[in-house]
């Protein structure tokens, strides 16, 4: 403990000439040197926040040379020190030049185009020598703030936008004002009143300035890198990978409450082909459309909802299960119209095009339903399909029960009322209920024979498993059955009322035909967890919290919150489309064209930009305390009768003074006029002793020309 004190004592007073030294850059700098040493600090520190955000999708060796030459000019600047000569920055430049092109094979494109611009500004910031430097630097760094928008287009991009925005104009403000300084609080109400006119501005330009059907970095923006969630195929395993991902899949707003837990399941890819390990879309020319036939449903059972999908850079377009149409009434606000979008045989919902942006569409489903026809079609021979060579002991397994439970059947007249492929159903979900099989993400590695090795040695498996197992098993037994991959539940957010699918709600289930139904889920997982298709993730989460007794309950209320600002982030902002700036117009009474949409933005412009500029001409230019009191000597001399031209600098001003004035009032002269320029113009203001402008008044005060007798 005492040895504790006694280093805090040690470090006392190294902390308070930190403190001392923070006030100092935060008052007003009376020497030249000292505030382009404090404005070249403000900017480094913006270049920073400006280029971050950045080096999750760079190259490492990108990161370190960009850090590299930043942490060499932070050097220099708190050193005084020169910039590298003109070779060693041209040298610089060849390198990071090759080294791009030879990372990506072209200076073209998003990425690449955006990893020249970041090493270019590294490059220009050590470089830095004069006041044009710093301007570049600032123009440059708002010109890539705004590629970060290429990546994300987050609430917290947006708020290191701001961040950004404020720190480079407050350099900006610090390197243009008059000769004199102000102080840090003085900036930040100067810049605070700036972003306050051009609030209207803003405002106006988001809402009336004419917006394109689609961005204007569209065909930048489609170099996409791999998307996270739900994949064109699936394998052991593939799906339990989501589990620990809680990324947001898509949102959904219910018209009216939420469908139980258990009823939420959204329809993703569809798969009938089998190699024996990988199931995979069965190709769209090997089956009719007529094998999806027309779906039957409950009118009871619809609901009407909001999506809000997150990239997934595939065509599909998830939903809950069955989607009977897109609400084409609500698409002004989307972009998504039914036109955009198909129905699949297979009942999967996609998009023309990939979806590489965030996609909002309404849809309406009928969560009870059948589809396909209900009696035996030649095309559903496509979805028997099993790799010869695989799996002998499952399909031995699966011919027995079929003679057993048929056998049944003669002994019991009474089940004979059932169909005999539900009842096949039926023995194989009881005996995943019975048996000892366990729900287990951290599943061991199969191998070849890998349904075998699950249903008669591990017995434990996540759902795709249990999805892959059950379809192999009616397939065996001559059921038409297939695998659905998609989402199972959500979790709704108290804070907005938003239903939240994560990829951690990835699932696989199983579709059968069943002979005078058609095709029917079902879903094995629910037969040995129950619990993972009645609750949501946040309600196992919270009992496994409470067992526990760990207390962090607050950090599940801290992401609903911050996950609604989000939301309300994608919904009223970025959500602002085409479309729902043509509903806008039609809402204030005009037409919604294109016309009229640039008339009113026009309008509206030109009346903001007239009130900016009158209050900008109202505006007083900050007053320079050195310009002052060369003023005030001016004044003072010419009332002795001495009249010193308004252009003529401090050094001629002695030599034209000392010719004026009496010998004996020149020492108070000389030194007044050399403090104040070395108060203006000295270059090592931080080791000099300061100067007060306080100090300099008073002398200018005690000061008392006197003319020479002619």
């Amino acid at each position: 403990m005492a040895r504790a004190l006694s280093h805090t004592a040690q470090q006392a007073p190294r902390l308070q000439a930190y403190a001392r030294r923070v006030r100092a850059w935060l008052q007003p700098q009376v020497s030249s040197g000292a505030r382009e040493q404090r404005d070249q600090a403000v900017l480094l520190l913006a270049v920073a926040v400006v280029v971050a955000p950045h080096f999750g999708h760079l190259p490492l060796w990108s990161i370190v040379v960009i850090g590299a030459m930043w942490i060499w000019r932070a050097v220099l600047t708190q050193t005084l020190k020169p910039a590298p000569g003109r070779l060693v920055m041209l040298a610089l430049l060849a390198l990071c030049t090759t080294a791009v092109w030879l990372e990506h094979g072209t200076l073209f494109g998003r990425n690449a185009s955006v990893n020249f611009l970041l090493v270019l500004i590294g490059l220009k910031v050590l470089e830095m020598r004069a006041h044009r430097d710093v301007l570049v630097i600032v123009f440059l760094s708002l010109f890539v703030l705004q590629t970060q928008f290429l990546f994300d287009q987050g609430l917290l991009s947006a708020a290191i936008m701001v961040t950004s925005v404020a720190m480079l104009f407050f350099v900006l403000l610090s390197v243009n004002l008059p000769e004199g300084d102000i102080s840090f609080s003085g900036k930040l109400r100067y810049l605070a009143r700036i972003f306050f006119l051009a609030l209207p501005l803003t405002l106006a330009l988001f809402f009336l300035f004419p917006r394109l059907p689609a961005p204007i970095w569209h065909g930048v923006a489609n170099e996409v890198q791999a998307g996270t969630g739900l994949s064109g195929s699936m394998s052991p395993g593939s799906i339990s990978q989501l589990l620990r991902n809680d990324t947001v899949a898509l949102r959904a707003k219910f018209d009216r409450h939420a469908p139980e837990q258990r009823s939420l399941y959204w329809r993703g890819p569809v798969f009938g082909l089998f190699d024996g390990r990988t199931w995979s879309p069965l190709a769209p020319a090997r089956f009719s459309p007529a094998s999806a036939g027309n779906v039957r449903y409950d009118p009871t059972s619809s609901v009407d909802y909001t999506v809000t999908l997150e990239p997934t850079q595939t065509h599909e377009l998830i939903a809950l299960e069955f989607i009977q149409a897109l609400d084409e009434e609500s698409t002004p606000s989307s972009r998504l119209t039914p036109t955009d979008a198909r129905l699949t045989p297979t009942l999967e919902l996609q998009s023309m095009g990939p979806v590489t942006s965030r996609r909002r569409y309404r849809a309406r489903s009928f969560l009870s339903f059948a589809a396909g026809p209900t009696s035996y079609d030649v095309s559903l021979s496509e979805w028997l399909q099993l790799p010869a060579g695989y799996n002998p002991r499952t399909l031995r397994w699966a011919y027995e029960l079929k003679t057993r439970t048929r056998s049944l059947t003669d002994l019991d007249k009474g089940a004979a009322a059932t169909p005999l492929d539900r009842r096949l159903v039926d023995a194989v979900l009881n005996h995943f209920r019975n048996e000892p099989y366990h729900y287990d993400i951290n599943a061991p590695l199969l191998g070849h024979d890998s349904v075998d090795e699950f249903l008669f040695i591990t017995r434990s498996g996540f759902c795709e498993h249990y999805a892959s197992s059950f379809v192999v098993l009616m397939r065996a037994m001559g059921i038409p059955a297939r695998v659905v991959t998609g989402y199972q539940g959500g979790e709704v957010n108290p804070i907005d009322g938003y239903l939240t699918v994560r990829q951690s709600d990835a699932h696989a289930w199983a579709e059968v035909w069943l002979t005078n139904h058609g095709w029917q889920r079902i879903d094995p997982t629910a037969a040995v967890a129950p619990e993972r298709i009645e609750h949501t993730l946040r309600e196992r989460r919270s009992e496994e919290q409470a067992g526990s007794g760990d207390g962090w309950s607050w950090l599940s209320d801290w992401r609903l919150n911050k996950e609604a600002l989000e939301n309300a982030w994608n919904q009223w902002f970025l959500s602002y489309t085409a479309d729902r700036q043509r509903a806008l117009m039609s809402r204030i009474g005009l037409t919604p064209s294109l016309e009229n949409v640039a008339a009113v933005a026009i309008a509206v412009l030109g009346t903001l930009l007239a009130l900016l500029a009158i209050v900008s001409m109202r505006h007083r230019a900050t007053r320079d305390p050195l310009a002052e009191l060369v003023l005030q000597l001016r004044a003072k001399l010419a009332r002795a009768g001495v009249e010193i031209p308004a252009n003529m600098g401090l050094q001629t001003m002695e030599q034209h003074l000392a010719e004026e004035l009496d010998p004996g009032c020149l020492p108070d002269l000389r030194r007044l006029l050399a403090d104040i320029g070395r108060a203006r113009y000295a270059r090592q203001a931080t080791r000099a002793k300061p100067v007060s402008i306080g100090g300099l008044r008073l002398q200018l005060r005690l000061w008392r020309p006197v003319r020479l007798k002619s």
